[in-house]
């Protein structure tokens, strides 16, 4: 069964005037599925990528009118069927989609719409600002956006449990291990030597890029969203935003902008 994680607004308002979408974010590994009342996140679930268990309930339970999925795995049968029950028009997001940003990338149609939707997200939460959004998942990616909104492309590394999972496969006397544990400066066991590599060495990757830019963009702000966390020097921290809902933010505003 899909687990709420996310609940806040009541939609029902004398004077309020409604304006539900139903946002939906397919990953490598799940799915995300956010109502917005507005900009306004009301209800996030997260179910199988391959089916969507949870969207009749959702729909049921609001008021939608509208809505927007990406993907970056090929949509199953079984999903195309139940948006096309849904009720209400479903856009897909593609390379073709108008954005309200200028995009530079040179390879549009292959880029993932999960990295496009979280540059969206984050020049509309901090417009006319020079950004680096960071999304730590099973890979992490790194996408620099300019203050008069042109995206330039980013790069793609492994994520954590990516990385976990390659030294396990790909070496033989190394086991697979969790990234919950202690992970000190140097391991003191197999095990912690893996751990804090790997959590370690993300976090010096990601203060890397983030230094990188900085030389060049002295007023860069950092978006730090995805389902890992990790911990920063003092003087890092206080340019860096940490938003769980980047993506599914953009999403939200890529529909209204094709909608409006």
């Amino acid at each position: 069964m899909p687990v709420v994680f996310f609940f806040c607004v009541t939609l029902q308002s004398e004077n309020k005037k409604t304006n539900v979408n139903l946002v939906i974010d397919i990953g490598n590994t799940v799915a995300k599925l956010a109502v917005f009342d507005q900009d306004e996140v009301v209800e996030v679930l997260r179910g199988s990528n391959h089916s969507l268990d949870c969207l009749s309930m959702l729909c049921g339970k609001y008021p939608i009118e509208r809505g927007i999925i990406a993907s970056v795995i090929t949509l199953s049968k079984t999903i195309r069927r139940q948006l096309a029950k849904a009720g209400f028009p479903v856009m897909e997001l593609t390379c073709d989609t108008p954005v309200p940003i200028t995009n530079c990338y040179k390879t549009p149609q292959t880029l993932g719409m999960d990295r496009l939707a979280a540059v969206v997200g984050a020049n509309y939460l901090l417009p006319g600002k020079d950004l680096l959004v960071i999304d730590a998942g099973t890979a992490v990616t790194y996408e620099f956006i300019d203050k008069e909104g042109r995206y330039w492309g980013g790069n793609i590394s492994p994520g954590i449990y990516t990385r976990f999972k390659a030294l396990n496969a790909c070496c033989d006397q190394l086991p697979l291990i969790d990234k919950e544990g202690d992970s000190p400066d140097f391991g003191y066991s197999t095990e912690t030597a893996i751990r804090a590599g790997v959590i370690k060495g993300m976090e010096f990757e990601i203060a890397g890029y983030i230094g990188l830019l900085q030389k060049k963009y002295p007023g860069l702000l950092v978006f730090l969203t995805g389902g890992d966390r990790f911990s920063f020097e003092t003087n890092l921290k206080s340019i860096i935003f940490a938003d769980r809902f980047l993506v599914l933010k953009g999403l939200n505003r890529i529909l209204n902008y094709n909608v409006n």
